[in-house]
């Protein structure tokens, strides 16, 4: 393994906090740079992460990179590990983060102070959490992440939004506190805070340090569900999504993945795969979210909230899919991931365009001149900096179809796919009868069938209320840098559908690697440090 592609590791976290911290020291005035700064740190993230994937995956003797930091042995240093998974987390993350950096070019940076560093440290966090390979600085990107989401939940005031942020920040602090003491019994337990150390140890524990074990893992799992959003677990979620801008929406859709990835590596690591963790508690909150979440999406009058459903919708068929614990399934499962959430981030962005004009709290886009100052005011109509484009409407409406044929799993799309990979996992050769696993097989398919219903109902019901029968007819103002972000979302769907071949063959080794959990040991337990440099006297 050469150190160059390595030393890649740490640079998804190095580029985004440099850049934040750069745009620290520039004037609110100075937007053109920083949204120029932002750009090409994203664009070079992705760069980067589609390296590091190529790497990993095409390279059949690099399962994953592990890159020493401080270059201390393992499993002492502070390793940060990409293999498949973390490297597929990367890249969506980029392909959510550019448009969504991009859409708020045209208002929403303008509403609030530092509003690109907040993204990028944001984005520090997100990639950590997917990088590291020890518990403690998944906690620590995780409030990292979580830190910079409470400005970002925020960002633009408003009687709700400040009132649902208030809930967000309150609820992440307890669960901040629940996943700190689980840290701290698993620690006491194992002696290591490494998770390919902890999967060597929980294997040979006896008496009460196993108890204390399980313990620890029982309260981390609890915070990566609250995160997941997990019914009951799951009531701050949909207000709290439903009154942030349109792009902090669409890239807090990578939020809730990021619990469910915490949850997936961890429990496939330890032996039992998924044991530890209680895979079929798993599958029956999961099951329950989904149920939940589809009721809720039926009683949704607005929009906005309707988006947030689908978030929960897509956390509940994930936790099922993964409760089942196959590597098809999983397989399956992370195709779903992929499509849901991409075409949840593109529907957060739409909606926005939808129901701008109802929405209270649009005063918000006046700029404040506390914020900016007297020199800089600017109103509703400066606001429309860009071109307004033609036949707007039009452009909504086919981008609203395509997205629900997606989230509802119509063919030929992603959707459609995703599911279709998790039922043919479920029924097909191998499979098994569906009464195996206590019929949580039968379960899953019909709770896939019932939600597709429910969001054919529901995204049919938003369009002709929105688009064939308005209350009122409506001429939404949307300018060409708005329309720009969801048509790349679109143009990464149906990407995502044509190749859906290398892509389910890039997800199907994924799974095996997820549980075949001695290829991910190996390579962190045997990575090498580096050697001194030439001429260095020993």
């Amino acid at each position: 393994m050469s150190s160059a592609p390595s030393n890649l590791v740490i640079a998804p976290i190095l580029i985004p906090l440099l850049a934040g911290a750069l745009m620290l020291f520039f004037n609110e005035r100075e937007r053109r740079l920083k949204t120029v700064l932002s750009v090409l740190s994203i664009l070079t993230q992705m760069v980067i992460s589609l390296s590091l994937l190529r790497t990993v995956h095409l390279d059949g003797q690099t399962p994953a990179l592990v890159y020493l930091v401080g270059n201390w042995p393992a499993p002492i240093a502070i390793n940060l590990v990409v293999d498949r998974l973390a490297a597929v987390m990367l890249m969506l993350t980029g392909a959510l983060a550019l448009p969504a950096i991009l859409y708020a070019m045209e208002r929403w940076d303008k509403v609030g102070p530092h509003f690109h560093s907040l993204f990028q440290f944001l984005l520090v966090g997100l990639n950590g959490a997917f990088l590291t390979g020890d518990l403690f600085n998944l906690f620590v990107f995780f409030e990292v992440m979580l830190a910079a989401s409470y400005g970002l939940v925020l960002h633009g005031g408003g009687l709700q939004r400040v009132r649902s942020g208030m809930h967000y920040i309150a609820v992440n602090l307890v669960t901040s506190l629940i996943f700190l003491i689980g840290i701290a019994m698993v620690f006491g337990a194992t002696g290591s805070l490494n998770l390919a150390e902890i999967a060597l140890r929980a294997e040979w524990l006896e008496g009460f340090s196993r108890v204390a074990l399980h313990v620890g893992l029982a309260m981390l799992g609890l915070a990566f569900l609250i995160k997941a959003g997990m019914w009951p677990l799951c009531f701050w979620l949909v207000p709290a999504y439903a009154a942030a801008a349109g792009p902090v929406a669409a890239v807090f859709a990578m939020l809730s993945k990021v619990g469910i990835y915490a949850l997936l590596r961890l429990a496939l690591l330890l032996p039992g795969t998924g044991a530890a963790f209680g895979s079929r508690v798993i599958f029956i909150g999961g099951a329950v979210t989904l149920a939940f979440a589809s009721i809720g999406l039926l009683a949704s009058q607005s929009m906005k909230r309707a988006s947030a459903y689908f978030i929960l919708i897509s956390s509940g068929t994930l936790l099922a899919a993964f409760g089942i614990s196959t590597p098809g399934g999983t397989a399956g499962a992370l195709f779903y991931l992929l499509s849901s959430t991409l075409a949840v981030s593109a529907f957060f962005m739409l909606v926005e365009l939808l129901e701008r004009e109802q929405d209270a709290a649009s005063g918000v886009l006046a700029v404040t001149q506390e914020a900016f100052g007297d020199s800089d005011e600017v109103d509703e109509e400066e606001l429309e900096v860009g071109r307004v484009m033609p036949s707007a409407l039009a452009v909504l409406g086919i981008g609203f179809t395509l997205l629900a044929m997606v989230l509802i799993g119509l063919p030929p799309l992603s959707g459609f796919l995703a599911k279709l990979s998790i039922l043919t996992a479920v029924l097909g050769p191998g499979a098994g009868d569906l009464a195996t696993l206590e019929g949580r097989r039968a379960i899953l398919v019909v709770l896939l069938l019932v939600s597709g219903l429910v969001a054919l109902i529901a995204m049919a019901r938003m369009g002709i209320r929105t688009f064939w029968a308005p209350v009122e007819p409506f001429t939404p103002r949307v300018t060409v840098m708005e329309a720009t972000p969801i048509l790349m979302l679109l143009a990464m769907l149906i990407a995502l559908s044509v190749l859906a071949g290398p892509v389910i063959n890039l997800l199907q080794f994924t799974a095996a690697d997820l549980h075949d959990p001695g290829r991910y040991l190996n390579a962190v337990l045997g990575a090498e440090r580096v050697p001194p440099y030439a001429g260095r006297e020993h």
